[in-house]
Parts: structure tokens; C-alpha cells; sequence
């Protein structure tokens, strides 16, 4: 049995009783960053054997942990915040323990698009999620692509490449486009800026930007 426990995305209370009790009871932890793992397990004083599972050894041990898995081993996937796949690893393991018939049972929890998307104010009946964008290959195509797109858009990036992209934006939809970057989530200093591309880019703008980062873009008109 495999399961896929999302963690919180800041405040250590956004976890729920049965991640915890699944937590207790698996075999093995596989964490993205043990480091990030271990301050959540200490919390709620979880002694349990952790194991490294990320974007750079993931097909190493893809056989390896399914073999453990197929004679009988439970596990619990974490990654450093909310749920494991979205953006982040468990693709890969989740599709080969399907293939091999072992059974995957994914927990409701964190994911921290959705705070943002419902704190935007921006139209939610239809979204899309589109995560990171690519940094140079493609990222124009997309950008293209996107301007034409009429559902709310939901996008992850990183402090340091706000702007940036925010631009990039402004550039391909246009200055008038409402926007909301959601930062903190969950934390003491959680901020949802709203307002068009050009103002919201106008506020970052010689900011020092901390946190994890969440864009939601309206969608074209």
C-alpha cells in the first residue's frame, strides 16, 4: 500500500487527523527533503524510518521501492508542502505501483493553489492549473497560448522571478488583466495582492518577495 499524504503549506495545524494516523502506522516515510520531514514528524512526535524521494533520484528507485512494496511494505509519500504531484514528485511512483498492482490511496489536504484561487475573488467555476512555466523552452509558445485562454489561470512561481514573469504577462495579456499573488499562505505574514498586471507589478516592484508563491490571472474576456 502506497499513500500519498499531503503536509501543510505553513501553519503545521493544516494536517488532518488520519494523515497523522497514517503517518504512525506505515512502514516507511519517503520524504522529498528528510530535512523538511523530520521538523513535521518531531511536532507530532512521529519516530518513523524516512527515506530521500525526489526529482533527482526518483527513477533510480522507482524498482526498488515498488519491489519493497509488492512483499507486503507500506508507505507514506510526503513532499516539503501540500499535495505530492501537484508540482512536485509522485508522477512516476504512482504509475508503476499501478502498473504492478499495488494499491495507491491518495489523502485529501493541502494544495496551495486552492487558498489562492478562492482568496483571488477571480471566477472559479472553471480554472486551470498551470504550474511552473517553463524557464526558456516553450515559455513564449505558452505565453501565447495562454493570452486566448478564458478560464482563470493558477500559476507557481518563485520570489525571485515574480516580476519577471508578471511582466512577461503584461506583455502577451495585456496590463488590464486582473491578478492576485497570494505569498505566505497559511503563515503570520500571508499577503493576497489584487488588483491588474500593471499594478500588482507596480507594488512588487523593488520588493524584497519571500515565500512560496501562487499567481491566479483572470481569463480573457
Amino acid at each position: 500500500m502506497l499513500y500519498i499524504v499531503p503536509t501543510p503549506i505553513g501553519n503545521l495545524q493544516d494536517i488532518t487527523f488520519r494523515a497523522l494516523e497514517v503517518l504512525k502506522k506505515v512502514d516507511l516515510i519517503l520524504a522529498e527533503d528528510t530535512r523538511t520531514s523530520v521538523r513535521l514528524l518531531n511536532h507530532y512526535q512521529i519516530i518513523k524510518a524516512l527515506s530521500p524521494y525526489h526529482q533527482h533520484n526518483e527513477y533510480k528507485v522507482l524498482h526498488h521501492l515498488t519491489d519493497q512494496l509488492m512483499q507486503g511494505k507500506t508507505m507514506a509519500l510526503l513532499t516539503d508542502a501540500g499535495t505530492p504531484g501537484v508540482s512536485d514528485p509522485a508522477f512516476l511512483l504512482i504509475r508503476e505501483c499501478i502498473k504492478v498492482g499495488v494499491r495507491v490511496e491518495c489523502l485529501p489536504g493541502a494544495t496551495a493553489f486552492v487558498p489562492a484561487l478562492v482568496n483571488s475573488g477571480l471566477p472559479m467555476n472553471r480554472f486551470c492549473f498551470e504550474g511552473f512555466l517553463p524557464l526558456k523552452k516553450g515559455r513564449q509558445t505558452l505565453m501565447k497560448k495562454l493570452a486566448t485562454e478564458e478560464r482563470t489561470m493558477v500559476f507557481y512561481e518563485s520570489p525571485l522571478r515574480l516580476v519577471k514573469t508578471l511582466e512577461e504577462f503584461m506583455v502577451y495579456l495585456g496590463g488590464e488583466r486582473p491578478c492576485c499573488v497570494s505569498r505566505e499562505l497559511t503563515k503570520m505574514y500571508e499577503e493576497n495582492r489584487r488588483g491588474t498586471l500593471s499594478e500588482v507589478i507596480e507594488y512588487f516592484k523593488g520588493k524584497t518577495v519571500k515565500g512560496e508563491i501562487v499567481v491566479v490571472l483572470g481569463g480573457r474576456e
